[in-house]
């Protein structure tokens, strides 16, 4: 079985109509005096207050409304916004998307390109071949372990939410968009209760370089906008391709058209293999690949692979978790890396938002009133 095929295998519940949830936003703070804290302030640590949106009203998560308009399985690219394909069109135009071929893939296999494309040449810079692109994301800091995790939302996301929330953690959380469809309510967890960070892991999970633009620009752009209709307006900021399969056609459309950073990681469990017939590790090897790279040299810091796709991805990550803290390694969530923006137009999950439509690459997070500092990263706790 492909790993495709277990994301799709746990994604198998069929659609049903969902009780309308309450609005995935509130009304932005009031004007004039300023009797709220800011949103770095240490207070909001303590208090957790819910989303706040763009001011519009978007339908609530997991309603009909809701869904109505994206495709139910496949990357359609037969109704995308005309704003897409312009900003696609004008990016092939001045050069910006690379003309290289497509790669192929046959039988879930890594993608193989055309005779004449070396996939480790600067023209191809395939992250599949290891192939490491300025600007994409690879390594934390040192002595810092970047939390991510790939393929939700989905029913074995439940416990890794409860885990994270009892032991006061964020993480960003690579999500497919078919499977916000299916999980509504996971989704909200992660982004409402949990107040994490969204990003995007496209709307089927494919080989991305095995698709053509106009595939790559349906794939990333669906999932956008439904992260950005899900959370009062936000735009998604990261993105990690399947596979970690992308290179310098990929990345640009990414950049280009949507203005997203690409994500890849440093360390691989493989923990995605665990629910398969076949697996190709252990959750004892897991454990073994986990104290060494947590009990050994802190540079460069550990951006880890880890899926929240079974129980057994899940459990993995929460038995090594205890070493994270004893290790004295900060844990932050991936998106937080840089002390930047977490969204294209705003700080945060909780942070106001400046109204942008997906593919706005002039939009910016809201001025701060006195600093940049982002929430601090959780350190060691004895």
């Amino acid at each position: 079985m492909s790993r495709l095929s277990a994301i799709l295998l746990a994604a198998s519940a069929v659609y049903a109509s969902v009780a309308p949830a309450h609005e995935s936003h509130t009304k932005s703070k009031p004007p004039g005096n300023r009797w709220y804290h800011e949103d770095d302030h240490p207070v909001h640590a303590l208090f957790k207050r819910g989303p706040v949106g763009d001011g519009i009203i978007y339908p609530a998560v997991g309603t009909l409304e809701w869904s109505a308009g994206f495709p139910p399985a496949i990357a359609d690219t037969t109704m995308l916004p005309q704003a897409w394909m312009d900003a696609l069109s004008a990016a092939t135009l001045a050069g910006k998307v690379p003309d290289i071929p497509q790669s192929t893939s046959t039988n879930g296999l890594d993608p193989v390109y055309p005779i004449g494309y070396d996939p480790i040449s600067p023209n191809v810079c395939s992250s599949t071949a290891k192939c490491v692109t300025p600007g994409d994301i690879w390594d934390a800091p040192p002595g810092v372990v970047a939390l991510s995790f790939d393929d939700g939302p989905l029913p074995a996301s439940d416990q890794l939410y409860q885990f994270l929330a009892s032991h006061s953690e964020h993480v960003t959380h690579f999500f497919i968009g078919t499977n916000i469809l299916l999980y509504p309510e996971g989704f909200k967890t992660a982004f409402e209760t949990n107040q994490d960070d969204i990003a995007v892991h496209t709307w089927t999970h494919p080989y991305m370089t095995t698709k053509s633009n106009i595939e790559i620009l349906a794939e990333i752009g669906w999932t956008m906008e439904l992260i950005h209709n899900s959370t009062g307006g936000r735009i998604p900021k990261y993105w990690r391709p399947p596979y970690g399969d992308s290179d310098m056609r990929v990345r640009a459309i990414a950049k280009e058209v949507f203005g997203l950073t690409t994500v890849i990681w440093n360390q691989d469990t493989d923990d995605w293999t665990l629910s398969e017939p076949v697996p190709l590790t252990t959750p004892e090897k897991i454990q073994q690949q986990m104290t060494q790279w947590l009990t050994g040299p802190k540079t460069p810091g550990l951006v880890i692979l880890e899926h929240e796709l079974s129980d057994l991805s899940v459990k993995s990550f929460m038995d090594a978790y205890p070493m994270m803290v004893s290790n004295g390694w900060t844990r932050t969530s991936l998106a937080q890396l840089d002390a930047g923006s977490v969204y294209q137009n705003a700080w945060n999950s909780t942070s106001k938002v400046n109204p942008a439509k997906v593919g706005d690459l002039a939009v910016k997070p809201p001025a701060r009133a006195s600093t940049t500092a982002k929430p601090t990263a959780t350190t060691a706790k004895k």
